[in-house]
């Protein structure tokens, strides 16, 4: 089977899923607090993904209000039966718990129904058609079974088409192969009459690992694949260019081949900014079941090194749920809010994953037009951990300074004085992130800090890095307009 560049989809996009119809495959990823929700990819060769649109905007969108960035939407499953699209994913609210969700079209690149809650416990929920028509769910719960042999469980329940509704027995299907480790991200598949159980365990680091159960009856009882785990990057080491590999979907092309996608991150020294990309391994069944990556073991194709280009077009979100905001011809205007990035509100905020490991992302901000605006462009992991280079009006003119927040302390740089036009850059080698004013008189680099300073390893939680304009001020300030927004390779 050939290599293919890795990763196929850059940038944060955890917990892929992927179905086929006829010569067109659809991904969803999980979208955390970002809005719009769980953004839907098309593609005809695996390699080469398009964004045509997303399953929670508009009507179906779900508020996120008073969540942390990494709680919201989780570990969403896409598949297609009889003309119709489902997908099925859990909305994680903190200390209120999560609800499962599914939502269905006709359309993948239209209107998705205002999603349907469902009675199901646990997260990462997946959906599997059998050859009789019988749909059944499974999600990853805490263990209850008094025999349990692991801390986590796989369950499983029909759902019943015609009303969207579990019904029948719940069935515990597996506890995972790995002693003492939480088993999720269950996918089921029949191959020859036999039903193979994909899971993940090891968690979400460096010990994340494929594993696999198989039963002669869709209901079970599974029995753990001795192989397991088929796939994993945890024994080759911290120099290796692809780390935390997991949480895998198989899909067979139109000509037979089958291939997994799944998710990864590529560190730099030990530490990753750009949150869990979309990979794609080949996949080869034998009498035993799928072998990943076979005659390899390992992702391929992930050049050594920082060679990065974008990966097209931005998919713009929000925080939390929808901003008042244009977008167009490299201009971004942005109505104000007055709440902070360190809150857990609204914010007026437009960001794009950053999905290069070196990279530009500049704006031009007039500060004729500074008010009681607090704007400019932020690197923002979750409202814990967030640097920015913002300009705001003092009694004698306008400023830019460096401010944010860093593991929950604010962090503050000096102030420089601008006036007229300012162009606003962050800019990043892959191992720091410099903040840079460019006025009428020069350059002026405002801070620098290590790219650890934004890393998930340091500030905890499952994204990546966003690149964006932030316009705090009262809702009466007035919108601002950010000129000639560019992200591109340095």
């Amino acid at each position: 089977m050939r290599i293919v560049p890795n990763p196929v989809l850059p940038g944060c996009h955890p917990d892929p899923s992927v179905c086929r119809v006829g010569e067109d495959y659809f991904l969803v990823t999980s979208t955390f607090s970002y809005h719009p929700g769980i953004p839907v990819h098309h593609s005809r060769d695996l390699v080469t993904w398009r964004l045509v649109g997303h399953v929670l905007d508009g009507e179906s969108w779900l508020p996120l209000e008073g969540n942390t960035v990494s709680h919201g939407v989780w570990a969403p499953t896409i598949r297609h039966h009889d003309g119709v699209f489902y997908v099925v994913f859990t909305v994680v609210r903190g200390d209120e718990g999560a609800t499962t969700y599914v939502a269905t079209t006709t359309d993948p690149s239209g209107r998705w129904t205002v999603p349907t809650p469902l009675e199901a416990d646990g997260i990462d929920p997946s959906l599997f058609f059998d050859q009789d028509g019988r749909a059944w769910f499974t999600a990853a719960r805490d263990a209850v079974a008094p025999d349990a042999t692991g801390p986590g469980e796989i369950w499983m329940r029909e759902l019943d088409l015609g009303s969207l509704t579990l019904v029948g027995p719940t069935r515990i299907l597996w506890h995972g192969a790995l002693t003492g480790q939480w088993v999720e991200a269950p996918h089921i598949y029949e191959r020859d009459g036999r039903y193979h159980l994909i899971g993940a365990e090891g968690g979400t680091g460096r010990n994340h690992a494929v594993t696999a159960a198989t039963s002669d009856s869709v209901t079970g009882p599974y029995t753990t694949d001795p192989r397991s785990p088929l796939l994993t990057h945890r024994h080759l080491g911290s120099g290796e260019a692809v780390q935390y590999v997991g949480h895998a979907d198989l899909v067979e092309s139109p000509d037979g081949e089958a291939w997994a996608l799944l998710l990864g991150v590529r560190p730099v020294a030990g530490h990753h900014t750009l949150g869990r990309e979309v990979l794609l391994v080949p996949v080869e069944w034998d009498e035993h079941g799928p072998v990943l990556a076979p005659g390899a073991g390992r992702v391929q194709g992930v050049l050594p090194g920082l060679p990065d280009t974008a990966s097209g077009p931005a998919d713009w979100v929000s925080l939390r749920g929808p901003v008042v905001s244009e977008v167009a011809d490299g201009a971004v205007t942005l109505h104000p809010q007055p709440v902070p990035l360190s809150g857990r509100g609204i914010p007026a905020f437009l960001g794009r994953r950053q999905d290069m490991h070196g990279f530009v992302f500049e704006t031009l901000l007039a500060t004729e037009h500074i008010g009681e605006h607090d704007a400019g462009v932020v690197a923002l992991q979750d409202e814990n951990t967030f640097l920015a280079a913002r300009v705001r009006r003092r009694a004698d003119g306008c400023v830019v300074r460096v401010t944010g927040r860093m593991g929950g302390a604010e962090v503050t740089r000096t102030e420089v004085p601008v006036a007229g036009d300012v162009v606003l850059r962050i800019r990043s080698d892959g191992r720091s992130y410099e903040f840079v004013a460019g006025t009428s008189d020069g350059e002026h680099l405002l801070a620098a800090f290590p790219h650890t300073a934004l890393s998930t390893e340091t500030a905890g939680g499952f994204v990546g890095v966003l690149l964006g304009v932030v316009n705090e001020a009262p809702e009466d300030a007035g919108p601002l307009t950010f000129r000639g927004v560019r992200y591109d390779a340095p």
